[in-house]
C-alpha cells in the first residue's frame, strides 16, 4: 500500500472505510495526497480547486513556502517544549506578532492550546474562575466544538450532541439575529433583528439564568456552522435603534449588558478571525471589547494551534497549573503561526481578501436577480463578510411545517446537490447549517483567476441542479 497509483489509491480508500471510525464524515471518498496553493491533488490523479481550506484552516493556501519552511526549520531545533516546564521561543515571538493585531488593546494575555474546541473549554474555565459563577449563555445556531463543554454550547445541529447527553450543565441558549431562525423577512433591518434578540436576552436573565449566576455570554460574531451569518454591530455593542421603537433611543448590545452585570463576553473567532473577514478579527467592525477572544483554524495555516486571549488583570487571578496541556503551544505550530502572521502583513493579504470579496459578492448576488426566474427564486440570501461567504437556497420543505420560507416550487436538497456537482466539476466546497446553505472558504490569497473559476463552476452547478428539478 506504499504506492500512490490509482489501484493502490482505491485500496487505501477501502482500508480507510474499514478501519477509520464511522463517526467521521467525508466530502469525497479519496486520499488527498498533495496540496499547493488553492489546489489539492487526490490519489486517483484528480486536481481540485479547494474552496474549503480544510474548513478555514489553510487560509494562506496549502503548503505556503514561508510557513512550511518555518515549521521545518523549527523541527531541526526543538519540536516539543512542554508549556509547564519552560517557555519556547516561537510561543513568545507569536505573542509579539499578535499583540498589534488584537481588536482591542486590553487583550494582552495569551494561552496557546491545540484546537478551537480546547480554546472554548479554556474560555469557559476562565470565565467561571474570573466570576465565581457557573452558567454560560450561548447562541442559537452556534458551533463551538465537539468536546463536552464546547458541545454543550454548540447549537447548530443536533448531530454533534445526539446520544452524548447529559452535557455540561448551566448552558442557556439565546436567539441569534438571523432572519430565518427568527422567522422574519430576509430584508428585516439588522437593528430590528438585534432588538428582538436583546429583548430575549433580558428575558433570559430574568427568567432562566440570573445575572449573579451567569459567568459568560459566548458568541461567534459570524455564525460558522450556523450558516455564515454576521452579527449586526449593534447586537455586539451600543447602536442607534433607527426609530424602530421610539422608547429606545439606543440598543444596548451584549457588551453593555455584560458590563452592567459583571458577565464575561467570550468572542469566538476560531473561524472568522485571523483575516478571514477582511480585518484581522471581525470584532474590529463593531469596536466591541472581548473579555476573552478565541482564535484558531487559520492561525498556523494547518498546524494545530488555538489561542485564548484575555486581559492580564484577569488572568493573574488564575492559579498556576489551572491551565495547560501536554502539547499546548507546540513550538512547531507556533513557528508556523509566526510565519503566517508575517506573511499576512508582507503579502498584503487583507487587501486581497477585500478585493476578491467584492468580486465574489457581485457574482453571487447576480444569481439572486438572474434572468432565469427559477434560478433567482432558488437563491434566498447571499451573506457573509470578506471571504467567509454563504449562499442560502430555498427549500420545498424547509425545516418543518412551520418554516414560513418553504417553497414547494424549488428543487429539494439544493445545497448538497450543488456542492456534489461542484466536486464533479473539480472544486471542493462545503454545505453548512440546518438550512440549504453552501459556504465559500477560499484561501485568503486566492487569485482573481482562481476565484473566477470557482464562481464559474458554482454557477454552472446551480443552473444544472435547478434545471434538473426534483432529486
Amino acid at each position: 500500500m506504499a504506492s500512490t497509483s490509482t489501484q493502490s489509491h482505491e485500496s487505501f480508500v477501502q482500508f480507510g472505510k474499514k478501519h477509520v471510525t464511522a463517526g467521521l464524515g467525508r466530502v469525497v471518498d479519496a486520499v488527498l495526497t498533495k496540496g499547493e496553493g488553492s489546489y489539492v491533488t487526490l490519489g486517483d490523479g484528480r486536481k481540485m480547486l479547494d474552496f474549503t481550506c480544510g474548513i478555514g484552516v489553510t487560509n494562506l493556501g496549502h503548503c505556503h513556502p514561508k510557513i512550511s519552511k518555518a515549521a521545518a526549520d523549527q523541527c531541526m531545533k526543538v519540536v516539543h517544549v512542554q508549556c509547564s516546564i519552560a517557555f519556547n521561543q516561537p510561543y513568545l515571538e507569536l505573542i509579539e506578532r499578535l499583540l498589534p493585531m488584537m481588536p482591542h488593546p486590553s487583550l494582552d494575555s495569551f494561552f496557546f492550546w491545540n484546537s478551537g474546541s480546547e480554546g472554548v473549554e479554556a474560555g469557559i474555565k476562565m470565565a467561571r474562575a474570573f466570576t465565581g459563577r457557573q452558567n454560560i449563555i450561548n447562541m442559537q445556531g452556534a458551533y463551538h466544538g465537539r468536546t463536552m463543554g464546547a458541545m454543550a454550547v454548540t447549537k447548530s445541529k443536533t448531530i454533534y450532541s445526539a446520544g452524548f447527553h447529559p452535557l455540561m450543565p448551566g448552558a442557556y441558549t439565546l436567539p441569534f439575529p438571523y432572519w430565518h431562525q427568527l422567522g422574519v423577512d430576509p430584508s428585516t433591518p439588522p437593528s430590528e433583528l438585534s432588538e428582538m434578540c436583546l429583548s430575549q436576552l433580558n428575558l433570559l436573565l430574568a427568567q432562566a439564568s440570573a445575572p449573579k449566576d451567569t459567568a459568560a455570554i459566548i458568541i461567534e460574531p459570524v455564525l460558522g456552522e450556523g450558516g455564515y451569518v454576521p452579527a449586526p454591530p449593534e447586537f455586539l455593542h451600543v447602536g442607534k435603534s433607527k426609530g424602530l421603537t421610539p422608547a429606545i433611543a439606543y440598543l444596548h448590545g451584549l457588551r453593555e449588558i455584560c458590563d452592567k452585570h459583571g458577565i464575561m463576553l467570550i468572542i469566538d473567532e476560531v473561524q472568522c478571525g485571523f483575516g478571514r473577514t477582511g480585518k484581522n478579527y471581525y470584532t474590529e467592525y463593531s469596536g466591541v471589547r472581548p473579555d476573552i477572544l478565541l482564535s484558531a483554524k487559520g492561525l498556523a495555516n494547518g498546524f494545530p494551534l488555538s489561542a485564548v486571549i484575555s486581559r492580564k488583570e484577569l488572568t493573574d487571578k488564575l492559579a498556576a497549573g489551572s491551565m495547560g496541556g501536554t502539547y499546548a503551544g507546540n513550538a512547531v505550530s507556533c513557528a508556523a503561526a509566526v510565519a503566517s502572521a508575517d506573511a499576512m502583513k508582507e503579502e498584503k493579504i487583507l487587501d486581497n481578501v477585500n478585493a476578491r470579496s467584492t468580486e465574489l459578492f457581485a457574482a453571487l448576488n447576480a444569481l439572486r436577480t438572474d434572468a432565469d426566474a427559477a434560478v433567482a427564486r432558488a437563491v434566498l440570501d447571499v451573506r457573509g463578510k470578506g471571504l467567509m461567504v454563504a449562499v442560502e437556497f430555498a427549500s420545498p420543505t424547509g425545516t418543518g411545517p412551520y418554516d414560513r420560507f418553504a417553497d414547494p416550487a424549488v428543487p429539494a436538497k439544493l445545497a448538497s446537490r450543488v456542492a456534489a456537482r461542484c466536486v464533479e466539476k473539480g472544486m471542493l466546497i462545503l454545505t453548512t447549517s440546518v438550512y440549504e446553505v453552501v459556504r465559500f472558504i477560499p484561501p485568503l490569497n486566492v487569485s482573481k483567476e482562481d476565484l473566477a473559476e470557482g464562481v464559474r463552476i458554482f454557477e454552472e452547478a446551480v443552473r444544472e441542479v435547478v434545471k434538473e428539478g426534483k432529486a
